[in-house]
């Protein structure tokens, strides 16, 4: 996770299954952006909080709010959650990017952040760029049209 204020460029490079997420407190300024591994933390210890969607959103969070950001202000915009492999079976856990991307919605929700932009899904990986001057977010992914949000 890292976070910055009025100005700043947060990235993250090959966002395959995993999520990159972006809150945004935009009267304050401050940006932080979370690189999401997978959904649930079931670490023994929960050494490393911040690669999980649950602990990693509400860790976030916290710290944004440390910072003096306030929740009602905050926004989120996501990208990834690709299936970058073929599992045999029609079993979903073998396609991590989809539940990565359930997880957060259901985190998003429930923590009463609204999701206002996503690029999640396919199967390629992505590159995201949060520019915390002004909350806009590019997606870069190979052989396609760099999106910004």
């Amino acid at each position: 996770m890292k976070m910055a204020q009025r100005e700043g460029m947060l990235i993250t490079y090959a966002l395959g299954s995993c999520i990159g997420i972006c809150l945004y407190d935009p009267q304050i300024k401050l940006g932080a952006m979370v690189h999401i591994m997978l959904p649930l933390n079931m670490e023994t210890g929960r050494k490393n909080p911040l690669k999980y969607a649950d602990t990693g959103i509400r860790e976030t969070l916290s710290q944004m709010e440390a910072k003096g950001a306030v929740r009602r202000r905050i926004v989120a915009k996501i990208a990834g959650g690709a299936k970058m492999f073929e599992v045999s079976g029609n079993s979903s856990l073998g396609n991590i990017g989809q539940r990565n991307i359930d997880s957060v919605h259901m985190l998003l929700k429930r923590e009463n952040i609204p999701l206002l932009k996503e690029d999640v899904g396919g199967g390629t990986a992505r590159t995201l760029l949060f520019d915390v001057s002004n909350g806009l977010c590019c997606v870069r992914s190979y052989g396609k049209e760099e999106l910004v949000f």
